[in-house]
């Protein structure tokens, strides 16, 4: 997934565009801030900004720093390697409370990355960056999460090449790339172990 997601970054970057990742505000956020923070200190992907437009996703970032027991062995193993006290923070990375400062994301020009929630893209912030960059061909829009029918996601994900956001019907220009390695379900050797 981690390979992935620095490809994808690398060839919008090479367009000049964007990539919205619809993320869910619990977990699946940080779980990308994470993967970013990683591929940055490793230098494959090239330096540009990063943006977490979610209030919610900002305040339980938060929470998840207050708790570092609470991390796995690769991300404290990870921590130590780097000297690095915080995971979810690293140069570049900005997050985004106010709505002011969300709608300037708009604005701008050069190539980010937006992680807003929700994850299924049916409401919340991420709906006015999918309204302002899925025309462009040079977009990505990167779907980390699973899709339920009828989501706006789903029919993203499905191919459709018009869909409505916010009551407006737009024509989808933008790259729609989907990467499963990040759900957090687990998978069949996680059930069996829970069970046993």
């Amino acid at each position: 997934a981690e390979g992935r997601l620095c490809d994808i970054i690398n060839q919008t970057f090479d367009r000049n565009g964007k990539v919205i990742i619809p993320a869910f505000a619990v977990g699946r956020t940080q779980e990308i801030v994470y993967a970013l923070q990683r591929l940055s200190a490793a230098r494959r992907i090239p330096r540009l900004l990063i943006y977490v437009d979610s209030p919610l996703a900002v305040d339980v970032t938060e929470v998840f720093r207050l708790h570092p027991e609470c991390y796995n062995d690769d991300v404290k193993a990870y921590m130590a390697q780097h000297d690095d006290p915080d995971p979810f923070g690293f140069a570049g990375l900005h997050y985004v409370r106010s709505v002011e400062a969300s709608k300037e994301l708009n604005y701008v020009r050069q190539p980010i990355v937006i992680i807003s929630a929700s994850g299924m893209m049916e409401a919340g912030r991420v709906l006015h960056h999918l309204r302002n960059n899925i025309e462009s061909r040079r977009n990505t829009i990167l779907v980390v999460s699973f899709q339920a029918e009828h989501t706006l996601g789903r029919k993203l994900v499905d191919g459709q090449k018009r869909v409505k956001i916010l009551g407006k019907t737009y024509k989808v220009r933008a790259r729609i790339q989907v990467i499963d390695g990040y759900s957090a379900h687990a998978d069949r050797e996680g059930l069996l172990s829970y069970v046993s």
